[in-house]
């Protein structure tokens, strides 16, 4: 698996950004990006249990990212039409703020070292990525097991800062002097 302070790798992947057919499809590369902080998020599955929630909870917290001049991107392994029918069938994604790229050469997964060659899917992954292309957080759970945006936001903040931070800081909180 990749590792903090290593570059996040070049990609050019094509995204979900609406329900019309006519206008849902369009190409995301790193060089769209460049400048920006990133937070990139894999799902394993399309029409899955799990996977919905996370997508959902980081689609109401984009806001909160975008105050923060970051990007999310939503992937994961499934086609950018099945991403498209998942996107119009289940409610709590039709208003997604952010696009859903489809990875489905596996290319971005294998580079990160987050493709699951059991399942041939991504792992439950999350980057966020520095302004440089530097990863400065890496996050992994369980297939089965959901991840916590807020705390992807919190840490979000604390890289932010450039500051050091202790357990639980939150936003707005005091950092640590070093004597």
């Amino acid at each position: 698996m990749i590792k903090i302070g290593s570059t996040f790798p070049q990609f050019s992947l094509t995204g979900v950004v609406s329900n019309d057919i006519n206008d849902a499809f369009k190409t995301f590369g790193s060089q769209d990006l460049q400048g920006r902080w990133k937070v990139v998020f894999f799902w394993p599955k399309d029409f899955t249990f799990v996977c919905p929630t996370e997508i959902a909870a980081f689609g109401a917290l984009e806001r909160e990212f975008s105050d923060r001049d970051a990007q999310i991107l939503g992937v994961s392994t499934d086609s950018e039409f099945v991403h498209l029918a998942w996107r119009r069938d289940k409610s709590e994604l039709n208003d997604l703020p952010f696009p859903m790229l489809s990875d489905v050469k596996r290319e971005l997964a294998a580079s990160l070292g987050i493709l699951d060659e059991d399942e041939g899917v991504a792992q439950r992954a999350t980057f966020i990525v520095d302004p440089d292309d530097v990863v400065r957080f890496i996050y992994v759970t369980d297939l089965d097991v959901g991840r916590n945006p807020e705390e992807v936001l919190r840490v979000l903040d604390a890289l932010q800062t450039g500051e050091l931070c202790p357990c639980n800081w939150q936003q707005g909180q005091e950092t640590l002097k070093v004597a």
